[in-house]
């Protein structure tokens, strides 16, 4: 059992609830924290994700609609439209978290989890469900940036660094482990138990926090930038919507035409309504001055980078199911590779990162990660079980590259941004990786389509993965500087 070193448990006495005083600058986060927080992250990560893992044909025969065309666009777009919730709202919610209480948005996002969970687990059929997907999106909107304040409010130095990499287990390692729970639980119970389940977890998590004090920015008499919120949702929303639809949609159609329109549009006006936003005495929702530290940058844009590497798994498993002849059990269980590589190299790039700083444990990971793609993309391979051992090994380096890459990354984020612009800065920081994971995925399965051989497919999707991740690792070379993210104190 993985231990967390730093902190020690204590008894719970006299729990009052959360407290909703302002920051408490004696308190001293410790594991109940940490653990609390975890279980939140995994609400989304590896609950609400499972759907988009491996549930849709189980859930449209359950709801018999497999072979209803209409339906099953509703059901793919009900699995996909919680990460697209979760990419539109999430800096929003993290203003709101700095303005607010971070402590009272996680509430709010355990209390949206149970509902949302509880929605879908009771859903007849698709058009309730894509209601409760999108409860659940605005959920893990609402969780993900307001606990990573917390961990940079009361941990400071190494027990941050640790927090965060717990925080990581819950993001990088909770995915790796949806088509598992799935395995373990549906078979058993039925899918439904999987979100009776998360909302479960999403209550020990709310109690295990119970007691936290309230933490928020600096009181400002700044308005809340209500109409750059409105326009920077709608316009992720259609950029989101443009980039997972736009291949069954077609890329000549009016729908995706004008969902990039209106995205476009949208963004550029969004950026003028910010810059105009501090002559109105409006508090801006994106503050464009976090982009100067090269750190924070830095770390963003490979993060969306790496996260964009998330299509290289589509197409593999994709390929081996229709250019190899493997069944999807043969694929769930080569996939747990990757599972267990993220969560035993999330300590070590902990440990490179308090040695080293975290420029060096990026680079690292960044390059195992796309030198394991490398290794799957060799699709001109004849030999079934020959390609299956480099698809193995190339998954097990995909995991040890991001869980060597993850803390230091999210760190240096953490650690760039000012104290007051903690939540926003991650908000930003988790809208990469959605955007990236949703970009990544679209684009690879664009140009998987275009080839007609399957191998041929196959080897291209993943070579623009390798390219994103080169890309990458340009970033972290000349825009992170070498004395940024010292080694954690």
């Amino acid at each position: 059992m993985v231990r967390l070193p730093f902190f020690k448990l204590s008894s719970v006495n006299n729990i009052k609830g959360i407290v909703m005083s302002s920051n408490t600058t004696a308190y001293q986060g410790n594991s109940r924290l940490v653990l609390g927080i975890v279980l939140l992250v995994l609400t989304f990560w590896m609950f609400a994700q499972s759907m988009q893992a491996t549930l849709i044909p189980i859930i449209s025969k359950d709801f018999g609609i497999s072979d209803d065309p209409a339906k099953m666009d509703l059901l793919n777009f009900a699995a996909s439209i919680t990460p697209l919730f979760s990419a539109a709202c999430i800096v929003a919610a993290g203003g709101l978290a700095d303005r607010f209480g971070r402590m009272r948005f996680a509430f709010i996002g355990v209390i949206l989890s149970v509902i949302g969970s509880i929605m879908v687990a009771l859903s007849p059929g698709v058009e309730l469900l894509i209601l409760a997907r999108s409860i659940q999106g605005i959920s893990a909107a609402c969780i993900m940036p307001s606990t990573i304040a917390l961990m940079k409010t009361y941990f400071e130095g190494k027990k941050q660094a640790t927090a965060l990499t717990w925080w990581s287990v819950g993001s990088w390692g909770g995915s790796g482990f949806c088509a598992i729970l799935v395995g373990l639980i549906e078979p058993r119970f039925g899918w439904q138990a999987i979100y009776w389940i998360s909302a479960v977890v999403a209550i020990i998590g709310l109690l295990l926090m119970l007691g936290t004090p309230e933490s928020r920015a600096a009181a400002t008499d700044k308005k809340f930038d209500s109409l750059g919120s409105a326009i920077f949702i709608a316009s992720l929303i259609a950029l989101v919507l443009a980039v997972s639809k736009g291949r069954s949609w077609g890329y000549g159609d009016f729908r995706f035409l004008g969902s990039m329109a209106f995205a476009i549009v949208g963004l550029i006006s969004f950026y003028f309504v910010e810059k105009s936003a501090p002559g109105k005495n409006i508090a801006q929702l994106i503050d464009f001055s976090l982009f100067r530290s090269r750190g924070y940058f830095g770390a963003t844009l490979s993060n969306f980078l790496l996260n964009a590497i998330a299509g290289a798994m589509v197409i593999v498993n994709t390929y081996m199911i229709n250019g190899r002849g493997f069944t999807t059990g043969d694929v769930a269980t080569i996939t747990i590779t990757y599972a267990v590589a993220v969560l035993v190299l999330l300590p070590v790039g902990q440990k490179i990162l308090f040695l080293f700083g975290g420029r060096l444990p990026m680079i690292i990971g960044t390059i195992v990660t796309f030198s394991g793609v490398i290794l799957m993309s060799l699709t001109h391979i004849e030999s079934a079980s020959l390609y299956k051992i480099l698809v193995v090994t190339g998954y097990a380096m995909f995991g040890l590259g991001l869980g060597i890459y993850a803390t230091p990354s999210t760190y240096t984020a953490v650690s760039s941004a000012p104290q007051e612009k903690a939540a926003v800065a991650a908000g930003i920081y988790k809208l990469a990786s959605s955007l990236g994971g949703a970009m990544g995925v679209a684009l690879s399965l664009a140009v998987y389509s275009a080839f007609e051989d399957v191998h041929q497919a196959g080897a291209a999707g993943l070579w623009l993965n390798v390219g994103f991740g080169v890309v990458a690792l340009i970033s972290i070379l000349f825009i992170i500087p070498r004395n940024t993210a010292q080694k954690a104190e």
